[in-house]
């Protein structure tokens, strides 16, 4: 009988860290999924930039692709 009891009680100890583990996966999920726009638009800068900075110094190249090349254009 006292077998029984045993077998029906929960571990809490092995319970606990395994949702701490689920809820940190899934924390981690979430950072990735919401990071996803910054790393395109990252990786667009670093396209932009390689192809204006043939024709003009890496700075000018940057403030182009940042859309304020009009801002700092030498008259």
């Amino acid at each position: 009988m006292t077998e029984i009891k045993d077998k029906e009680k929960f571990d809490w100890a092995k319970i606990v860290p395994s949702l701490a583990l689920i809820l940190c996966a899934f924390c981690l999920i979430l950072i990735v999924i919401t990071l996803r726009p910054v790393a395109k638009w990252a990786n667009y800068q670093s396209i932009c930039v390689e192809q204006e900075s043939v024709k003009a110094p890496i700075s000018w190249a940057v403030r182009k692709c940042n859309g304020r090349s009009k801002v700092y254009q030498v008259k």
